[in-house]
């Protein structure tokens, strides 16, 4: 039994003649549903129906032998509406406000979840997409998100593990089509790297807490976000702005060097600007983004030593650049 097999309109109207005869308080009673949360279908002379329980007692209609769909087999919301709305019915939408859209950070969490569990895709009452479903919320309150009352709860999360499935080509094109472009982009990068994606999802779950007091914004400007998302992005930041171990890498390289240069493109600040320039580099950060903790010691051999402008086209889009491809583009020029 599934949503999708249900196809005849007429179902759908002996469903609302029998929530007329009985009410909605005893037609909800009879097919265990809950009242519904705002998705309301309504009907010609403008009356309101719970349109999730209507939509599981046609599917009864429709199919007597196979009876209703129960409340827990299907999706409300949009799937709800939009099956209603595909068989020529009207839906209306609940008029709280729209969460804004599933950040990078929340789209690898939840590609996490989606990964460690098919072929089976947990539902909203399973307790790892409660967890989930909380965590996004702590998420959200520490990168200045403005959630509206249904911000990530269980059934939107359940249902974001829906929209992974057309990816999938283990799924043979299941799952909810409509979905963002930012899907299809953490899809491409992270599933076929359970490794890094693994790395990605734990370092993200380690850092909120660390993160959950800094009022510093997500991340500062003239930084795109990482592949990995902007909390990763944020502690790759704080590494790079450590002034001792920034002081500690520049004495490094001037014992070595006697000199300040761009370990890319060889700009020395001293020999351009005089005294004006002397001691002036960046810190990068070479490690990983996905491998960053909370916590963890940064090594010297971590900082790579730039120029502004190296530094700045190393971070001006995803994905961020290495020192190497950075090098063979200035070598092309």
């Amino acid at each position: 039994m599934a949503l999708e097999d249900l196809t005849d309109p007429n179902a759908v109207l002996r469903s609302l003649d029998e929530f007329r005869a009985l009410g909605q308080k005893q037609f909800l009673r009879k097919y265990g549903f809950g009242s519904s949360r705002g998705w309301m279908l309504i009907d010609t002379d403008g009356n309101e129906y719970d349109a999730k329980a209507i939509i599981g007692a046609a599917h009864g209609y429709q199919y007597p032998a196979l009876g209703p769909l129960p409340q827990s087999g299907f999706y409300g919301g949009q799937p709800t509406a939009r099956k209603l709305r595909e068989l020529g019915f009207k839906v209306n939408e609940p008029a709280a406000r729209r969460n804004p859209a599933w950040t990078r950070d929340e789209l690898i969490l939840a590609l996490d979840l989606y990964m460690r569990h098919r072929p089976l895709f947990p539902d909203d009452k399973h307790p790892e997409v409660i967890e989930l479903s909380t965590f996004l919320n702590r998420l959200a309150a520490i990168t200045s998100t403005s959630p509206g009352g249904s911000f990530r709860n269980a059934n939107g999360v359940a249902m974001k593990l829906q929209n992974f499935r057309r990816f999938d080509p283990s799924q043979r094109g299941k799952g909810l089509s409509r979905g963002s472009r930012s899907e299809a982009e953490v899809w491409a990068v992270f599933a076929d790297d359970p490794e890094r994606l693994r790395s990605a999802a734990t370092a993200i779950r380690t850092a909120v807490p660390t993160l959950e007091h800094d009022p510093r914004n997500f991340p500062e400007g003239g930084v795109a976000e990482a592949e990995e998302g902007r909390i990763l992005t944020r502690l790759h930041q704080v590494r790079e702005r450590d002034y001792r171990l920034v002081e500690r890498r520049k004495m490094m390289a001037l014992r070595a060097n006697g000199a300040l240069h761009c370990e890319a493109c060889r700009f020395n600040f001293s020999a351009k600007y005089g005294e004006r320039g002397h001691g002036f580099i960046e810190c990068h950060h070479a490690k990983p983004v996905s491998n960053l903790q909370p916590g963890e010691k940064t090594k010297l051999d971590d900082l790579i030593l730039l120029c502004a402008n190296c530094h700045r086209m190393i971070h001006s889009r995803r994905p961020w650049l290495s020192l190497e491809e950075l090098r063979k583009i200035i070598i092309l020029d």
